[in-house]
């Protein structure tokens, strides 16, 4: 999963602009010179890097996330004055669009350029009035964690003016969580209240992110405390004087802003929690259903319906049990009930390393080492990599709780901060060894690390196409790089295999859960029982899956829909191009291009297919 996305742009083989003084080129009733049409994509280029660039003008945690030091010590503002401020932004430039440009004087790179934008300023105003129907905080995130997370792995501290700014945001953070509160009271007057068992979830994060010292007398420091002490002791160029000052101040803050913050967002949730119910769908939203629709086209990128994703999911579960009866007969398993073949990959303790700070620091390692050895062998898949680094770390103790189990986090612009592959190690017998493969080259390398960081190094594109992601593309691919290791030669170990097959397996069946908790009003315990018989994963891992499909509608139907078209499209270019086709010039065409729609990504595959097929 990636928990931050960002996208990319196509080069290369697609890009289509006539050179020489006299080449002309007939779009529609008008010829345009080259003159002509690189002047109009030019125009327009700016426009959207303009546009881009005064969004993040406006986002001062964007900002952090990108290396921009402009408003470090500020947060985004959170209300949705703001956010109606920031729709008729869209609106005007997208009018802006209209009117300045010519749309048939581009080059064929930058008309699709137009198109995603276009695209994503209408469904920013189509699904503007869905806005409250997503749950400002549930047990996969929201500010009560995203902010100390985002202070202690991006607000990075070099010097004292960015010690002063870190400070700053934590004398924030009470207007901050004001705001939350309005939103979470919106949608509570909505009647869009998560269900009964994201509420624990909730507070226990909360209590712990005002425990330890200087909240308490215990021995423990608290994560922000021990975060800002160790960045400002680092400092070089501050004498010890000034380092104490920083810290007092630091310390008062989180008494004065940063704990009645909390306090005041724990009184509130206790007493939210008296109105929520076990309903889990989002069917019992307001306009549910609808809203639903809406979320799956977003996330899917195409006009799939509910129970055409359901029913592609049962198929595709059905296909991928019959290849682990093959990995059966491998290992030669005592008979070949594919059940008791999941119970024993489920309990047999050699698939699990110890529940121990010895036994997490282990897996981190091999983590490690399963990343190393595949950047070995990229040139074999890919003609463009990254030149960005990416980090293996656990996640941190007072998220682990309620934290997804794997995700990444994009690298820094300016490479002061790495990519990032987290893996929660909170309860090891949730992440089993023979998934460790498959899991690494999803988060890691060739996933998200790959087409994240590649996206960011793209040159001579609009920055949006850069910084910007749909569901079906970013997992899609990441759940398409899990396999694709195996061709060369990876997944030696049959049950690595089996684990691959297995996470291939989990996202087939959540288009069968997610379809089925949101259009077909499955309860949590049908789900569950779903993927008990379906499935090898643990009941903890099934638990918090199916919590996560309850809390973010639809999201979890974008893997496999975009992993079976990135593979659809590979395999006709492979059946066009015959001897001709390269897979790393496939790869090129996809990961070059930013994170498309489906249609879009297509119809460039298409573009460098015929292209090849004329010798060009």
């Amino acid at each position: 999963m990636k928990k931050i996305i960002y996208p990319v742009l196509f080069v290369s083989s697609l890009l289509i602009i006539a050179c020489g003084g006299d080449k002309k080129e007939t779009t529609g009733t008008k010829t345009y010179s080259a003159e002509e049409i690189k002047a109009e994509s030019a125009k327009v280029n700016a426009f959207f890097d303009r546009v881009f660039d005064a969004g993040v003008d406006r986002d001062p945690m964007q900002q952090s996330i990108m290396g921009i030091k402009k408003d470090y010590g500020k947060w985004t503002d959170m209300s949705d004055e703001h956010a109606q401020k920031e729709l008729e932004i869209v609106k005007i430039d997208l009018d802006s669009l209209h009117t300045l440009i010519n749309k048939d004087a581009l080059d064929e790179q930058t008309k699709i350029s137009y198109r995603l934008f276009e695209e994503q300023s209408n469904q920013s105003i189509d699904n503007f009035k869905w806005r409250f129907h997503s749950y400002p905080i549930t047990q996969m995130g929201g500010m009560h964690v995203d902010i100390p997370t985002f202070l202690i792995n991006v607000h990075l501290v070099t010097t004292k003016s960015d010690a002063e700014a870190y400070i700053s945001r934590l004398q924030g953070i009470n207007g901050l969580f004001d705001q939350l509160l309005v939103n979470l009271k919106t949608c509570e007057a909505k009647n869009v209240i998560p269900p009964k068992f994201v509420f624990p979830f909730v507070l226990n994060d909360c209590k712990s992110m005002i425990s330890g010292q200087p909240f308490d007398k215990s021995k423990d420091i608290n994560p922000l405390l021990a975060d800002i002490t160790a960045k400002v002791n680092a400092l070089k160029d501050v004498n010890d004087a000034a380092k104490k000052d920083m810290i007092a101040k630091a310390t008062d803050a989180l008494l004065t802003s940063v704990k009645p913050a909390y306090e005041k967002l724990i009184a509130y949730w206790m007493e939210l929690e008296k109105k929520a119910t076990t309903d889990d769908g989002a069917w019992k939203l307001p306009d549910g259903d609808a809203f639903y629709d809406a979320a799956l086209k977003m996330t899917t990128t195409t006009n799939m319906t509910a129970d055409e994703i359901h029913e592609l999911g049962l198929k595709e579960v059905a296909r991928i049990h019959g290849e682990m009866k093959e990995i059966m007969k491998k290992v030669h398993f005592k008979n070949d009930n594919l059940q008791d073949f999941f119970e024993f990959m489920r309990t047999d303790k050699q698939f699990y390393y110890p529940n121990t700070a010895e036994g997490k620091e282990a897996y981190r390692v091999k983590a490690v080492k399963i990343i190393d050895d595949m950047k070995k062998e990229l040139d074999k898949l890919f003609l463009t990599k990254p030149k960005a680094d990416i980090v293996v770390k656990a996640v941190e103790a007072f998220r682990e709780k309620s934290a997804g189990g794997a995700f990444y986090e994009e690298p820094a612009l300016d490479g002061s901060r790495p990519g990032r592959y987290y893996i929660n190690l909170y309860n090891m017998a949730d992440q089993a060894t023979y998934q460790m493969e498959a899991l690494a080259y999803h988060e890691g390398i060739p996933g998200h690390h790959m087409q994240i960081a590649i996206a960011q190094e793209l040159k001579g594109i609009p920055k949006f196409r850069m910084h910007g992601g749909n569901t079906a593309y970013v997992e899609g691919w990441g759940l398409y790089s899990e396999k694709l290791p195996k061709e060369i030669g990876f997944y030696q170990d049959p049950y690595s295999d089996f684990g691959r097959l297995a996470m291939e397996l989990f996202r087939a069946a959540r288009l069968v859960v997610d379809t089925g908790i949101h259009r077909k009003h499955w309860t949590r315990e049908q789900a569950l029982a779903y993927f008990k018989e379906n499935t090898p994963n643990p009941e903890g891992d099934n638990k918090k899956e199916i919590e996560r499909y309850i809390v973010w509608p639809s999201q979890a139907t974008g893997y496999k829909i975009g992993m079976n078209k990135i593979m659809e499209l590979r395999e006709n270019a492979k059946k066009k191009l015959g001897d001709k086709f390269d897979l790393r010039e496939y790869h090129d065409v996809v990961l070059t291009s930013g994170p498309v729609p489906m249609n879009i990504l297509e119809e460039m595959v298409n573009t460098w297919v015929e292209k090849k097929l004329a010798g060009k």
